[in-house]
């Protein structure tokens, strides 16, 4: 459904920013609290805690993230899922986020009704506080929303710095075919990045957003590279459906599709390496961890190891 509509008594235009402010707050019911902890002043109020804050933001845009195939309360939900997504990759707990809008006058307001309908239901299912935001009038056939998210450790905090050489690297769940609508229905790791970020063996950690391929340059350090086993790759039912549509191999589509929101996971070689996996099997048993391979030094990957330059992910501006 489109976000458009070509009657103005159905469009944002017909209510104006007030009212339109009034309706937000009542399609968001309880996820929204009194200012000046929520939506009503110049800023919201979130608690101080003793524990790291986190903040992360990610939009979605018309023609970009979604398209009119896409119903509205999905997008709503992928606005604030993918932001839990990077709170996962950190061992986090999501706690409030502010959402703005830049609206065409012609957004219609049923769509925008369902857009938040979406979001407050994510956002009650992750205990998230939607606090503020702002609106702002955009060019006609334009609709994007921008959401910041606050949040704090859960415990220690994971980043993406500390591999070394031998170091194993893992990733949970499956990789790929995420246009086959994934990138909408995936469920943000919170529980399970909390979990890892619980365990001393694990040493570095993000989601994938813009494929593995793209992605693990992020985590490598320099003089180091990846020696990945190819056929270790947890390829999802849907990259092999998406290489059936384009003709390209499975794993090009498993490496680079992006959008999976799975965990990437840095782990020391020690023996406590089995113990995670049969731990996590225990805590998380429809959900697979992958062992992909170890980190050695540049020019030292081994023969017949993934050679990753040969793939691509998603890549903003390229």
């Amino acid at each position: 459904m489109s976000p458009f509509t070509t009657t103005r008594s159905r469009s944002v235009a017909a209510l104006g920013e007030r009212e339109l402010i009034r309706r937000i707050r009542r399609w968001l019911g309880d996820v929204s609290p009194a200012a000046p902890f929520g939506i009503g002043d110049d800023c919201a109020v979130i608690p101080a805690t003793r524990r790291a804050q986190l903040v992360t933001t990610d939009p979605v845009i018309h023609g970009r993230h979604f398209d009119d195939s896409v119903s509205a309360r999905a997008v709503g939900a992928k606005l604030l899922k993918r932001n839990l997504s990077d709170i996962a990759a950190m061992g986090g707990r999501p706690v409030a986020a502010v959402v703005s809008l830049a609206l065409a006058p012609e957004t219609g307001t049923a769509w925008l009704r369902s857009f938040y309908l979406g979001l407050a239901a994510t956002a009650r299912r992750y205990h998230v506080k939607i606090v503020g935001g702002d609106i702002t009038q955009a060019p006609r056939g334009f609709f994007g929303a921008f959401l910041t998210l606050h949040g704090e450790a859960s415990g220690r905090l994971i980043t993406r710095r500390g591999a070394r050489v031998g170091d194993q690297l893992y990733v949970s769940g499956r990789l790929g075919g995420s246009r086959l609508g994934h990138h909408f229905r995936f469920v943000p790791r919170i529980a399970e990045g909390a979990w890892l970020a619980g365990r001393p063996e694990v040493v570095a950690m993000m989601d994938v957003s813009d494929g593995l391929a793209n992605d693990l340059a992020a985590l490598t350090p320099r003089g180091l590279t990846a020696a990945l086993d190819a056929t270790a790759i947890p390829i999802s039912p849907a990259a092999r459906r998406r290489a059936r549509q384009t003709g390209a191999q499975p794993l090009a589509h498993a490496l680079g599709d992006g959008e999976d929101y799975e965990l990437l996971v840095v782990v020391r070689p020690t023996a406590a390496t089995t113990p995670l996996a049969r731990a996590w099997s225990r805590r998380f048993p429809a959900l697979g961890l992958t062992r992909l391979g170890v980190f050695v030094p540049t020019g030292r990957r081994p023969a017949g190891a993934l050679n990753l330059a040969a793939y691509r992910g998603y890549e903003h501006l390229r």
